[in-house]
């Protein structure tokens, strides 16, 4: 098994079989790696790659030499989806990030349902599409991994989201029928990612933890809208990974309800007891982003060897990055990964 390619790893991962070692990834979207530093080096910057689907190729690919994940991932901001969706988006600069300038609606009764076809046409989606289809011409053994939003941070990116959250409980009614709209969105958004040719996709639903939403509505509106787009994934031939962020212990129960390939999860969750509570979940994360940012190279090598030799099955960061991290950290983490054997001995 010395001679897995990136792919066939990670393929093994996801399917609970033995592996030479862990995979280590870091999938784009939230959880995306493109540092100062790489962009810096190389000349493929931000905030011009989010609109040009070369350079958005280009500097995934970057980012897969000098970090050394072992996958490639795009998009490298959340803010696609509400802006095809009609929100205003700020994209941000070199160091900072896409954020949402202004969400289009103010409440769920006011939400425009627009043809979803024609939503996804031109504009960055198709940017996303187009490098994703470049990438995935590129090399058959390395994994592309094409991120989305999920359908509560969709949602309450496109609706005032302190309204937004509100509404779930009052106006269950428009909530639900918001959330419906967003998530038959998302499911042919993702499809396109994957006629693009990626292997895997990956949701990031970071406004969906239990400590803002609850057991009661983490179930109604995370778990039902996510396993929609779950699903749909895999009717359609892909793999699909779900981040949660924050704390799960409120709705640590309903985690198992997830379809998904690979559960991955915020740096205070013990991957070890999700692990040993239901040992039928593949496990993906959870290094710190805060250590990844500060600590030394030897600290994070450190905390890295941790989770080689631990229960978590696909090694990554634990949340969305920094844009000043070093390459240093990222190949800190991702060489001591490398080095281990399947139990975490150095290979």
């Amino acid at each position: 098994m010395n001679d897995l390619s990136e792919k066939e790893r990670l393929s093994r991962a996801f399917d609970g079989k033995p592996v030479d070692r862990k995979p280590v990834i870091c999938p784009g979207g939230m959880m995306n790696a493109a540092i100062v530093d790489v962009m810096t080096e190389t000349g493929h910057v931000l905030p011009d790659a989010h609109s040009d689907d070369l350079l958005m190729s280009l500097l995934a690919e970057d980012i897969r030499r000098l970090t050394g994940f072992e996958n490639l991932g795009v998009p490298f901001c959340m803010t696609i989806e509400p802006g095809a969706l009609g929100s205003e988006v700020d994209l941000g600069s070199l160091s900072c990030e896409p954020k949402i300038r202004a969400e289009a609606f103010g409440s769920v009764r006011e939400v425009e349902y627009r043809d979803i076809p024609a939503a996804l046409r031109g504009g960055r989606v198709e940017t996303l599409w187009n490098a994703a289809a470049r990438l995935s011409g590129k090399d058959g053994d390395v994994p592309v991994i094409g991120s989305i939003s999920g359908p509560v941070s969709t949602a309450a990116s496109i609706v005032d989201p302190m309204v937004f959250l509100k509404e779930l409980r009052k106006d269950g009614a428009n909530a639900h029928r918001v959330m419906s709209y967003v998530t038959d969105f998302l499911i042919e958004y993702a499809k396109g990612l994957l006629e693009s040719g990626v292997y895997a996709v990956s949701i990031a639903d970071p406004t969906a933890t239990g400590e803002i939403l609850g057991p009661r509505l983490f179930d109604e509106y995370a778990v039902h809208y996510i396993n929609r787009v779950v699903d749909a994934i895999h009717d359609a031939g892909g793999r699909a990974i779900v981040h949660i962020c924050g704390n799960m212990g409120s709705v640590w129960r309903l985690i198992p309800s997830f379809r998904a390939d690979a559960i991955s999860a915020d740096a205070m969750v013990s991957l070890k007891k999700l692990k040993a509570d239901f040992p039928q979940i593949v496990t993906m994360g959870n290094l710190s982003t805060y250590t990844l940012e500060f600590a030394s190279p030897s600290a994070v090598a450190e905390k890295a060897a941790g989770i080689a030799g631990g229960s978590i099955d696909i090694a990554a960061p634990a949340c969305g990055l920094s844009t000043s991290s070093s390459i240093e950290n990222l190949r800190a983490f991702t060489g001591t990964v490398k080095d281990a054997g399947p139990f975490g001995a150095a290979g």
